[in-house]
């Protein structure tokens, strides 16, 4: 459809012809439009058979049957596809277009129905019924006001779209008849295809104005609410309008009086912020740029938030803030013995690196990583290696980071976006030489987000973080000259090329003594202090402190320690609160009814030696413990069982130690039948703890032979270490560890593979006293110590023990026991 000039056009009819109409009629079906009676449309043709019913048109009556077809969307509708009501129209004028299409102007005259299709193929021709109305003689009240309410939603929406005119007024106050009035308003209004066809297939005249009526009252809604909208839009581009001009004069304004405005002062402090600041060339004409975007940007748009968040976050890092390092090694060491007892291997280190950074003060700063079982003081000793080099201290948390972007930082294309978790450090500690700790790196996760760990690749590899690179900054920035100190508790779970890049130290744990010094030095005091008493009202016993750190606690740490030591402490509070008199004084005997019952019995697994139960040594991520193995001959065919939630490791060592067995039965005076009719069921108890690893294998096969030969294994022995099928005995991982918590369960003999014999130089002089180490090569020396009543009758090799000299050191001696 499209406006037509009608001067072009081909005149075609008379405007006073009252030519008959026709019963056959050929067939247009239109796409978008529904015509009334009485409606004036140009049409554009295109389809091939529409031309020709416009042609047949022209030629004969002028008169052709326009409908609309159910599917715009279909180019050439069957009949089925047309609706069967629609309009007689005649083509008032035509012209021929030169790309085939016919340009027509038609004019309904009259409703009709089809009634069948007379042709098909070239056209559609179809014979059709008029549909008369009824004609309403004298219109009733309630008809009357129906129409006045047309006409007076009509005039209101055209009035609203600003098209009302007092001949549009005049022409609907004219109109009598509810049919043609409703036609005229309908074939004005902007209806759906769908409305419009329920319109013209209505034929009661009332019921038609009805429906106009109801659809015009929608019609005025829509158009008022959108008109409010578009008010509101014109308001608000208005005011901005305004707003800008007006701040445009006051600029003006201000600089004829020598005056600064709001958003000039705020460029003039970014540029200070940018020279005082010192960054790197690279940062420096970015911040420019971003400076000069915001200079364009209207205040008060998103936009500009973004860029001032990015400048402000530019001009705060500490690109050239640095800390001078007061670097004096004997008051460093002063610094590090008086928060930290014992940690010998440690301090030594930190002090090597002063030493190296006093002679060479551009040396890269070292990465440190702390591993050990919780409450050991890695994280306090983190802290006081900053305060003995004088530098500022910055911690961050990676247990339980899954996103990349915690690390570097999120792109500033996201809402709220920030930079990563290493660069929120350095702004907060205002330097560019912290001590930076990173605590719980082996608790690091992954998922779709991104691998954190790999993203501290770059930033922990001194090689290539002097231009760490952040997503939010995107900029180059200098972590050279950061000390890096991470901890963790283990180390199975640190990526091996994120552990490449670090320098591991261990932290195993303290022995009884040392816990006991560092009570009584450190954790005594502070709990006094921090629960407001003072030194002389409370005395803690060594044997009461001895008992809290042998049944009350069982930790490689000082975490429990400190609780218990603050409960008693809480408690004398409360009956000074109370008006006690008198100091307190803690000791063995009134310990219990300070702190209850004792929670841990170290020697009460150790009562008796048995049948079938050997003690192993278990290293977890809260230092050494001790590891129970019970096996035990049931009816069956010779099958193993293994229970005890144990990993795959830990299978294939009792499966190592089963055919070890049976194939050295008669060296142990083992019945070769024996297996036959009886299954072995070997158990770690502590079900509920998975457990995994290959230094229980002795310890499994002491006990599976100890059943198996009715031998029973001391209950004062300890053992670790992997078993093969020949019963040699290989070295094993975390001896300090293990050998602090066989310590801690009271038991002092410990067998061990040969070749850690080197590794008993790692543990405290005042532990190697205490304990005994017998060092082993295969599996009959195993027995031979550990099982009561046996004699390996194939080997006869002498044992090896490990004996302490006065000086010490570990020394071979000769066999028997000490």
């Amino acid at each position: 459809m499209g406006e037509t000039d009608k001067d072009d056009l081909i005149s075609i009819i008379e405007e006073d012809d009252d030519t008959e109409i026709p019963n056959v009629l050929p067939l247009l079906p239109v796409r978008d439009v529904v015509i009334f009676t009485d409606m004036l449309l140009p049409l554009f043709v295109g389809r091939e058979k529409s031309v020709r019913a416009v042609e047949e048109s022209v030629s004969k009556a002028r008169f052709i049957f326009i409908a609309t077809q159910k599917d715009p969307g279909i180019e050439n509708p069957k009949p089925d596809e047309i609706h069967t009501v629609g309009t007689v129209s005649r083509i008032l004028r035509m012209l021929k277009l030169p790309d085939g299409r016919v340009k027509a102007l038609v004019q309904g005259i009259v409703k009709a129905r089809i009634v069948s299709y007379v042709r098909k193929r070239s056209l559609y021709r179809v014979r059709v019924d008029i549909i008369k109305e009824e004609l309403v003689p004298v219109p009733g009240i309630e008809i009357e006001a129906m129409m006045r309410n047309v006409r007076e939603f009509s005039e209101k929406i055209l009035a609203i779209r600003g098209e009302l005119t007092g001949d549009v007024g005049a022409i609907l106050d004219s109109i009598e008849d509810p049919g043609k009035l409703a036609d005229l308003v309908a074939s004005n209004l902007k209806l759906k295809l769908d409305e419009s066809q329920d319109l013209i297939e209505i034929v009661d005249p009332v019921k038609r104005l009805k429906k106009v009526n109801d659809l015009l009252s929608r019609e005025v809604e829509l158009s008022t609410m959108q008109a409010k909208i578009q008010s509101d839009v014109k308001d608000e581009i208005s005011k901005s309008q305004r707003d800008f001009f007006l701040r445009e004069q006051m600029r003006a304004i201000n600089r004829e009086l020598g005056e600064l405005d709001e958003k000039t002062q705020e460029l003039e402090e970014y540029h200070k912020k940018i020279k005082r600041s010192k960054m790197s060339e690279t940062a420096n004409l970015e911040a420019e740029k971003q400076l000069k975007r915001l200079e364009q940007m209207h205040p008060d748009s998103a936009e500009s938030t973004v860029v001032r968040t990015y400048l402000d976050w530019l001009v705060e890092m500490p690109w050239q803030k640095s800390t001078k390092d007061i670097i004096d090694i004997k008051k460093a060491k002063q610094v590090l013995d008086k928060e930290h007892y014992g940690l010998d291997k440690i301090k030594d280190r930190i002090l090597e690196y002063l030493s190296v950074r006093k002679l060479n003060p551009n040396t890269k700063g070292p990465i440190l990583c702390f591993v050990g079982p919780p409450g050991v003081g890695k994280t306090s000793l983190g802290q006081a290696i900053s305060r003995a080099m004088k530098r500022r201290f910055t911690r961050i948390s990676l247990g339980g980071i899954r996103d990349e972007a915690e690390i570097r930082g999120h792109r500033r294309t996201y809402i709220g976006a920030l930079p990563g978790r290493i660069l929120q450090g350095l702004k907060q500690a205002g330097s560019n030489n912290p001590v930076f700790m990173m605590d719980e790196i082996d608790k690091l996760g992954s998922d779709f987000r991104g691998d954190p760990s790999s993203a501290l690749l770059e930033a922990l590899d001194p090689e290539q973080n002097f231009e760490f690179s952040d997503h939010y900054l995107n900029l180059p920035f200098n972590l050279s000259k950061v000390m890096f100190i991470l901890t963790a508790n283990l180390t199975d779970t640190i990526p091996s090329a994120l552990m490449d890049r670090m320098e591991l130290i261990h932290l195993s744990g303290y022995t009884d003594e040392e816990k006991l010094d560092i009570a009584n030095d450190y954790l005594i005091p502070r709990q006094i202090r921090e629960n407001g008493l003072k030194s002389r009202q409370i005395s803690i016993s060594k044997g009461a402190l001895l008992q809290m750190i042998t049944e009350y606690t069982c930790e490689a740490g000082l975490r429990n320690l400190e609780r218990e030591i603050g409960s008693l402490c809480r408690k004398v509070a409360r009956k000074k609160a109370e008006g006690v008199k008198g100091d307190f004084t803690i000791t063995k005997t009134n310990l219990p009814t300070f702190l209850g019952i004792p929670k841990y019995y170290p020697e009460m697994d150790k009562e008796e030696s048995q049948v079938g139960l050997s003690t192993g040594l278990a290293w977890t991520q809260a230092g050494g413990e001790v590891l129970y193995v019970e096996s035990s001959l049931i009816p069956g065919k010779g099958d193993l069982i293994v229970t005890g939630q144990v990993g795959e490791v830990m299978q294939e060592s009792a499966r190592a130690a089963l055919s070890y067995a049976r194939a050295n039965m008669k060296n142990y005076g083992i019945k070769p039948n024996i297996l036959d009719n009886q299954d072995i069921h070997i158990h770690v108890p502590a079900g509920a703890i998975p457990k995994d690893g290959p230094s229980a294998g002795i310890a499994m096969a002491t006990a599976l032979i100890s059943a198996l030969s009715d031998a029973q294994v001391k209950s004062d022995i300890a053992m670790t270490g992997e078993i093969t099928l020949r019963g040699r005995v290989l070295p094993i991982g975390g001896l300090k560890e293990k050998t602090l918590g066989a310590l801690r369960a009271g038991i002092y003999t410990i067998i061990i593979p040969e070749k850690n014999r080197k590794d008993l130089t790692e543990i405290p002089k005042n532990v190697r006293r205490r304990i005994k180490f017998i060092a082993v090569k295969h599996m009959d020396d195993v027995l031979s110590n550990a099982l009561i009543r046996i004699e390996p009758k194939r080997r006869t090799k002498k044992k090896t023990v490990v004996k302490k000299s006065g000086s010490g050191r570990a020394t071979r001696s000769v066999p028997g026991k000490i």
